[in-house]
């Protein structure tokens, strides 16, 4: 890839069962290999940082898993945020005890119980380890309304509203995903990244679509404070053969 000099740009890996999957518009999983192999990989490769979300956590209602967690921060040599399964400050403790950075707050967002968390999370741990995590999916009239993979009833259905209500609750970071965009390559929801990264005075990381670095450019100036991406880093196109890569 061609050198970029640029704000962060963050791997998220998705733990499925026991190894990493990709996945398309939040479906159709992808194995692409074991944490710890692709963790190492990173390293080498030098990453801003990683994102790592158990995406059967909240689905399946167990907590983080501890051990798995410790074993991949263990080899990470870059920071690291954790999400999934998270709905009690004592978890999160326990994972930045086991050197997780920042804690990914999704599904208990969309509790009634979520804004406590997320207060007492920033009060104790300060709003720098708090990312608060929003699923974007457009409905059949074209409008962006707030997704929860795990069916949790959505409350704040609009993602503008949602964005402001979460950086009320005390998150230092907002992490933007669009759902229809995910493993499609077709680059970042400029527009929606706009309207949000305005509204808010946190930073925030737009995921979901990045094909190359061109999209990355076009993010930052958005307004993204960071870009995340997925795909983009475990496949090799056209075909998509797992090979891990990073920005050089």
């Amino acid at each position: 890839m061609n050198a970029f000099h640029r704000k962060r740009i963050i791997p998220v890996l998705l733990l499925h069962k026991d190894g990493l999957v990709k996945s398309k518009k939040f479906r159709d999983y992808t194995y692409v290999g074991d944490p710890i192999n692709a963790v190492r990989i990173f390293n080498e490769k030098e990453v801003d940082e990683i994102i790592i979300l158990d995406i059967d956590a909240s689905k399946k209602g167990y907590e983080p898993r501890y051990d798995m967690i410790a074993d991949i921060t263990g080899e990470a040599f870059m920071p690291l945020a954790y999400g999934g399964g998270i709905t009690h400050i004592s978890q999160a403790e326990k994972l930045f005890f086991n050197g997780v950075e920042k804690v990914v707050i999704n599904t208990a967002l969309l509790t009634p119980e979520g804004r406590s968390l997320i207060q007492a999370l920033s009060s104790q741990y300060g709003t720098q380890s708090v990312v608060a995590s929003i699923d974007v999916r457009y409905n059949i009239w074209g409008k962006p309304s707030v997704y929860s993979h795990a069916d949790v009833k959505v409350r704040h259905s609009d993602p503008l509203d949602w964005a402001k209500k979460t950086e009320e609750m005390g998150a230092g970071e907002l992490f933007l995903n669009i759902v229809d965009r995910d493993g499609t390559y077709k680059g970042y929801d400029l527009p929606l990244l706009k309207k949000i990264s305005e509204s808010v005075d946190i930073p925030v990381i737009i995921c979901g679509g990045a094909s190359d670095v061109s999209d990355f450019e076009k993010a930052e100036q958005h307004g993204a404070s960071a870009m995340a991406a997925g795909s983009m880093f475990v496949f090799r196109r056209p075909h998509n053969a797992v090979l891990i890569s990073y920005v050089q």
